[in-house]
C-alpha cells in the first residue's frame, strides 16, 4: 500500500523536458539563498531601528520596483526573448544585493530597493514564459508546479539557516549569500540550456498571423488578476506583519519563525504535486480551486485573532498553505493560457505586477494598520479583504464559464 502510494507520487514527476528539470534546479538553488525576504521587515525595524511606517514606505519600494521590473520583464521577454532577460536580471540582481548591505539610510534603501526590485523582477514573467516554451503543452501546469515545488523546498531550507546566520553573523550575512546564489543558479542556466528561437508568430514577417485582441480587452483576466491580487495581499503577510508579531505577541525567535516557514514549504513540497495531478485528473476548473484557495487564506487571518495560544500559529499556517497550494499554481496557469500565441509575455507581466502591487499593499496597509489600530484590527481587515477576493474569484469563474458556452 504505502509503495503503491509512493509510486504513484514518484508519477508526478514523470514526462518534463531537460530543460524543465534544469530551470527547476537553478530556481531551487536560488530560493535556497532567498533569505533575506522573510526577514526584511525585521532587519529593518530590529537592526536598523526605523518606525513602523518607514518599513512600510521602504516595502512600497521595494513593490514599486517589483511592478516596473515585472512589467518591463514581460514587455522585453516578446521583444527579445526571455532567454537574456533571465540572465541579465539574476546576474545582476547578484551583484546589487551585495551593495544593498551597505546601504542604511532610509532614502538610500528606499531607492536601493526601488533598483534591485526593478531589475529582480524581470526575472519573473521571463521565468513563465520560459516554461511555456520549454514545457510540453499537456505538461504545462505540473511544469509550473515542479517550478513552484523548487521554489517552496528552497524557501523550507533557506528561512530556517537564514535565521541561524542571523543568529551567528548577523543579518549582513544573508545579504552576501542571497547575492552569490542569484550569481551561480543563473550561471548554470547559461551553460547548461540553451536558447530556444522565437515563435515564428513573433516575427515582423508573420505579424498578421499573430492575434490581435488586447490583453486590455480581457475582461475575465482582469477580474481573475483582482482575485489574484487579494491572494498575493493576504500570502505576503507571512513575510512583513506576521513575523513581527511572532516576536511581539508570542516572544518566537527567528529561528522559529524559520521554522514555521520551513513547515509551510516542505507540506507544500510533498502535496502539491499530487493535488494539481488529481486537479487535472478529475478535470476540476482551475478558477474555482484558485478562489477556494483565497478562501482558505481568509480563514487563517481570521485564526490570528485568537491571541491566548501560541498553537494557533500551526493552524493559521496550515490553513495558508493549504490556500497558497490551491491558489497559486493554478493562478500561473489560467493567467498564461488566456494569452494568445505571441503575448504570453505581457499576460505573465500584468499576472506577476499583481503580486508586486500586493507587496505594496501588503506591507504598507498592514504596517499601517498595525501602527494605528493593533494587530488584531489587520487581522480582521486582510481576512475580510479575502472574503472578497473570493468573491472576484467567484465572478471570474461565472464570466469564463459564460464566455465558453
Amino acid at each position: 500500500m504505502l509503495l503503491t502510494a509512493f509510486q504513484r507520487y514518484i508519477n508526478n514527476f514523470k514526462g518534463f523536458t531537460r530543460e524543465i528539470w534544469i530551470l527547476t534546479i537553478i530556481t531551487f538553488i536560488n530560493r535556497a539563498g532567498t533569505m533575506v525576504l522573510p526577514f526584511l521587515s525585521k532587519y529593518l525595524k530590529e537592526d536598523l531601528s526605523f518606525t513602523y511606517s518607514e518599513v512600510g514606505w521602504i516595502m512600497v519600494c521595494f513593490g514599486c520596483g517589483s511592478m516596473l521590473g515585472s512589467w518591463l520583464g514581460g514587455k522585453l521577454s516578446d521583444k527579445i526573448g526571455f532567454y537574456r532577460i533571465m540572465i541579465f536580471s539574476l546576474l545582476t540582481t547578484g551583484v546589487l544585493l551585495i551593495f544593498v548591505e551597505f546601504i542604511t539610510s532610509f532614502i538610500g534603501l528606499c531607492i536601493g530597493m526601488f533598483v534591485l526590485m526593478s531589475i529582480a523582477d524581470m526575472f519573473r514573467p521571463a521565468m513563465f514564459v520560459s516554461i511555456g516554451a520549454y514545457a510540453k503543452p499537456e505538461n504545462r501546469t505540473r511544469a509550473l508546479t515542479l517550478v513552484r515545488l523548487a521554489v517552496n523546498l528552497g524557501f523550507s531550507a533557506g528561512p530556517a539557516l537564514g535565521g541561524l546566520i542571523i543568529m551567528t553573523i548577523g543579518y549582513r550575512g544573508l545579504f552576501w549569500v542571497d547575492g552569490a546564489t542569484c550569481i551561480v543558479s543563473i550561471l548554470i542556466f547559461w551553460l547548461l540550456v540553451k536558447e530556444k528561437k522565437k515563435s515564428p508568430f513573433l516575427d515582423k514577417e508573420h505579424l498578421d498571423e499573430a492575434v490581435a485582441q488586447s490583453v486590455f480587452k480581457d475582461k475575465p483576466f482582469w477580474v481573475f488578476q483582482a482575485c489574484c491580487l487579494v491572494c498575493g495581499i493576504l500570502f505576503f503577510q507571512v513575510f512583513t506583519t506576521i513575523p513581527l508579531y511572532h516576536g511581539e505577541q508570542f516572544h518566537l525567535s527567528e529561528f522559529e519563525t524559520g521554522l514555521l516557514l520551513t513547515m509551510n514549504g516542505l507540506l507544500i513540497f510533498f502535496l502539491e504535486m499530487p493535488l494539481v495531478s488529481f486537479v487535472e485528473r478529475k478535470k476540476i476548473n482551475k478558477v474555482k480551486v484558485v478562489f477556494i484557495g483565497c478562501f482558505f487564506m481568509a480563514i487563517s487571518l481570521y485564526l490570528m485573532l485568537i491571541t491566548a495560544w501560541v498553537g494557533i500559529l500551526v493552524i493559521m499556517m496550515l490553513f495558508m498553505t493549504f490556500g497558497e497550494m490551491f491558489s497559486f499554481p493554478f493562478s500561473n496557469s489560467v493567467s498564461l493560457s488566456r494569452a494568445p500565441k505571441g503575448h504570453e509575455g505581457r499576460y505573465m507581466a500584468i499576472y506577476t505586477m499583481s503580486f508586486s502591487m500586493a507587496h505594496i499593499l501588503s506591507s504598507k496597509v498592514g504596517m499601517q494598520i498595525i501602527q494605528d489600530f493593533g494587530y488584531s484590527a489587520n487581522w480582521l481587515f486582510m481576512g475580510t479583504l479575502g472574503i472578497v477576493g473570493t468573491g472576484f474569484g467567484l465572478w471570474a469563474y461565472r464570466l469564463i464559464k459564460t464566455e465558453n458556452k
